[in-house]
């Protein structure tokens, strides 16, 4: 096979210690060496490029995100090796950013899917009759790329503390909802109470996920439910405690969540829960953060190489994109040095490639 602008990578796969050579066409991998590609690596590691599957690019404090603001954040993820965003809620529309190839590639869930007062005002849609839950997941399904996602528990002001915002029969609905239109279903939940129903129900995803107990792990285990923590934005939780006097149930609430975080997340990974890293960059989370929240997971009791699959193969597998396959797309990072022995290589890559193109190029 011959081709213009064609590219060949080669050097030891940083999962695995092997050798390992691809060449690139039209943005694709290929076992099928190519005259007169060029080479970017004859050694050195490569990794599988990062995924940040808990990623805002259309949120920023204060809201008004415009795209050009939107591609700038993307940038920022991709400079730091993010080459795939699972973007869970946006109030914007970021499609224009595909065309960008200095983007990452986006998995969308939409909107978030919440209730009047019961979520960060017009981040997302707000159901003023909850049983109307199920229909507007057939609506986000069809806006994002096969994820929805919905608000499971927010303050409640009248409680003073966390609760659901949903029934069991609702969360059933919206189960059966998104997947009949071929999508999969994640909720936002800090707290406890509402983690049974959306775990009983079916949920692909909990995001955050503070509130498990050992049961609840269990039972994600049985379910096959994934878990996407957020490492490094818990460490904002006594911040948004401290903001809530008006609450003070709310507040001890908090603070015990995130007391309680490094054990709850051990345990899910002991049990065998699957999880992913995601940065909730948007809000209190910057831009680019996505190597802090693998050297979080290592913190946490992830040994470097589970962190660094969590982050890449192992992540694009969950979200149906492939690592080095024949037609696979050509995301990959090639570091100078065996992250699994030196997690901080990460933050000095040689080259990023995303889509086939070589971002420093």
């Amino acid at each position: 096979m011959s081709g213009t602008g064609a590219l060949r990578v080669a050097g030891r796969d940083a999962l695995t210690g092997e050798p390992i050579e691809r060449w690139i066409v039209d943005g694709r991998f290929t076992t099928e060496p190519v005259t007169g590609a060029v080479t970017v690596a004859d050694d050195g590691w490569l990794l599988p490029g990062l995924v940040d599957a808990h990623n805002h690019v259309g949120i920023a404090p204060g809201l008004g995100v415009t795209v050009d603001q939107a591609r700038g954040f993307a940038r920022a993820d991709l400079a730091a090796g993010t080459t795939l965003i699972r973007e869970v809620g946006s109030p914007l529309d970021t499609h224009p950013l595909d065309d960008d190839p200095r983007c990452p590639r986006f998995i969308r869930s939409g909107k978030h899917i919440a209730r009047p007062k019961r979520y960060l005002r017009d981040y997302g849609v707000d159901l003023v009759d909850p049983d109307d839950l199920a229909a507007e997941v057939a609506v986000q399904a069809r806006a994002g790329d096969g994820w929805v996602k919905i608000v499971g528990d927010w303050i409640d002001r009248d409680v003073g503390d966390l609760a659901p915002l949903w029934t069991r029969a609702q969360l059933d609905a919206a189960v059966a909802a998104a997947h009949g239109a071929g999508a999969r279903i994640t909720a936002h939940v800090f707290g406890r109470d509402a983690l049974p129903d959306l775990i009983a129900a079916g949920f692909d995803c909990i995001e955050h996920g503070t509130g498990l107990t050992a049961d609840l792990i269990d039972e994600m285990v049985r379910r096959d439910i994934a878990l996407v923590p957020t490492m490094i934005q818990l460490e904002n939780f006594p911040e948004i405690a401290d903001g809530a006097d008006r609450f003070p149930v709310y507040q001890a609430t908090m603070r015990d969540l995130y007391a309680r975080s490094g054990e709850v997340m051990a345990a899910a990974r002991e049990a065998g829960v699957r999880i992913f890293a995601g940065t909730d960059a948007g809000g209190f989370v910057e831009h680019g953060r996505i190597v802090d929240e693998i050297d979080a997971l290592v913190a946490m009791g992830m040994t470097p190489a589970a962190a660094l699959d969590a982050a890449s193969a192992g992540a694009r597998r969950w979200l149906g994109e492939g690592v080095y396959d024949e037609g696979d797309r050509a995301d990959v990072l090639i570091l100078d040095d065996d992250p699994r022995q030196d997690l901080s290589s990460l933050r000095r890559p040689r080259e990023i490639i995303c889509g086939g193109i070589a971002i420093s190029g």
